[in-house]
């Protein structure tokens, strides 16, 4: 049973803030500062500490995270991995009581770790090609083995096991790119969906578990492919087995979740739903010797697939596979639309225990969507009498709303485009600390990385907007002068082992194209 948040003793040392404009870096997540730790000594100064009390942990907590806030007068550092304390308390910051104490006011721990989980679901986005002029359009930018490596993200301690793909449907077209030249293009069909990485040995010690991470892009072209979506409930099962007929999820996302085409082959003959439990059940296979935890996470349309494949990776019943103990399965959502009914929720949460935690911004619409008319919000009675109705949706989980018009740094009358993008999320949760509380970063992320695929920062700040480009746009110059596309390893395919763990979980015959 973990510790107490409160209970742990916590020493910060004294920080400035520096800028990271005009760093020699060329990438601008390497342009952090020294790790932000809880055991170490400041230079020729003491090493100050706070201690919560024991007797009423809710309010010590909040005491501590003041002190720690105010302390010197400074913001934290910004920590290079997972911060130390991690180990002792991981079940509360992953929901074991439903993040009671650690969202108001904004626990450091927390904080820093809703950040990790998001870098990995923004990674979906830096790593992906999505150049119509490439004829890798719609394919991962790195191999497999160098892709954590390439976005400047090895600090994270994880492993990265297996490429994720989505096969192209009519449901929800933008999520999908393709090459203008069809001729060249790496497949018809396939586009690269996200990842699944494991925690090294050295990260799990720290964390006090094997943290199997499952990471979900979302679409590029930002908002509008919420006007794309069936906007009707469907039954989850037969796609995904399940004993209550009632239980209903968006037409499109479990189209996307479950589509396949055994026809093409290659990339299409796996659904993105068992290119995931193959992989799952691997890795819960190969270290049911240890504590385990399955943490999903996903931005936009991403969050929408994490909400499916943590209900389906628990419905599967791979929670009760860890060998040493049940493994605990847990959602950080950002910026993500409603999934399901009343009756998936209540699957979700209350039968098969996963925890979700949905971080978005207050006036990003993608949130509100779908099921505007009837949700969570609407009276009891209401959603009683709709509930057989093919447009009442609730969100899942635990909400946690930031508010982009309280970050001094950001234009207030930012489009929609920014209200949802993922970087400004991170941005807003580096300097949250509570409803009506003062923004003030904590951790110093770089604010760069806001712009670098909106115009979200105010103009003092000399910020150009969309800065991120690709060098020449792929474009290499050859030994005798000529410009041509630089060539790429082919894209990684599914592993021979798929099968086999397929037939193990029952699902060798699922025939759904």
């Amino acid at each position: 049973m973990a510790t107490s948040i409160s209970n742990i003793l916590i020493a910060f040392p004294k920080t400035q803030q520096d800028s990271t404009f005009g760093s020699n870096s060329n990438h601008p997540k390497s342009q952090q500062a020294p790790p932000l730790t809880l055991t170490v000594t400041t230079k020729r100064k003491p090493l100050t500490t706070c201690k919560a009390s024991q007797t009423n942990s809710s309010s010590s907590l909040s005491s501590t995270i003041t002190q720690l806030e105010t302390q010197n007068g400074k913001p934290l550092k910004p920590h290079q991995g997972v911060a130390e304390g991690v180990a002792d308390v991981w079940l509360k910051l992953h929901g074991e009581d439903d993040w009671a104490g650690l969202l108001e006011p904004m626990d450091p721990l927390m904080r820093s770790e809703l950040i990790r989980y998001g870098e990995m679901a923004q990674a979906c986005y830096d790593g992906f090609d999505f150049d119509p002029y490439s004829k890798y359009c719609g394919s991962c930018r790195f191999s497999l083995p160098q892709f954590l490596e390439s976005l400047g993200l090895s600090h994270l301690g994880y492993t990265v096991t297996r490429y994720l793909y989505a096969t192209a449907n009519v449901s929800v077209p933008r999520l999908f790119k393709l090459s203008r030249w069809p001729d060249k293009m790496w497949s018809k069909r396939a586009n690269w969906a996200g990842f699944v990485a494991v925690s090294d040995d050295a990260t799990t010690q720290r964390l006090g578990r094997r943290d199997i991470v499952v990471a979900w892009r979302g679409t590029v072209t930002h908002v509008e492919w919420v006007a794309d979506l069936k906007n009707y409930l469907t039954p989850v099962s037969p796609d995904i087995p399940c004993p209550d007929k009632g239980v209903k999820v968006e037409a499109g996302f479990l189209d996307v979740y479950t589509d396949k085409d055994e026809t093409e082959g290659g990339y299409c003959k796996y659904s993105a739903r068992e290119q995931v439990l193959a992989e799952v059940k691997r890795l819960v296979d190969k270290y049911s010797h240890e504590d385990i935890s399955v943490t999903i996470t996903g931005h936009s349309l991403g969050s929408a697939m994490a909400t499916l494949s943590a209900y389906d990776v628990a419905e599967m019943g791979l929670r009760d596979m860890g060998g040493k103990s049940k493994v605990h399965v847990s959602v950080f959502s950002f910026s993500g639309p409603r999934v399901g009914n009343l009756r998936f929720k209540e699957r979700l949460e209350k039968q098969l225990g996963v925890k979700v935690l949905r971080v978005h911004n207050a006036h990003d619409m993608v949130a509100k969507s779908p099921g505007v008319l009837v949700n969570e919000t609407s009276p009891a009675w209401l959603l009683k009498v709709a509930e057989g109705f093919p447009w009442c949706y609730t969100h899942v989980g635990v909400d946690l709303e930031l508010d982009h018009k309280r970050s001094p740094y950001l234009n207030p009358d930012g489009d929609g485009a920014c209200a949802h993008n993922l970087e400004a999320h991170l941005h807003l949760l580096d300097g949250y600390h509570g409803k009506n509380r003062e923004f003030k970063p904590m951790i110093g992320r770089d604010l760069a990385l806001v712009n670098k695929d909106c115009d979200f920062l105010k103009d003092e700040h000399s910020v150009p907007p969309k800065w991120r480009q690709d060098h020449n746009k792929n474009m290499v110059r050859t030994e005798d002068g000529r410009w041509v596309l630089a060539e790429r390893p082919k894209p990684d395919d599914h592993p021979e082992y798929t099968q086999q763990h397929l037939t193990e979980l029952g699902l060798a015959n699922s025939s759904k194209s």
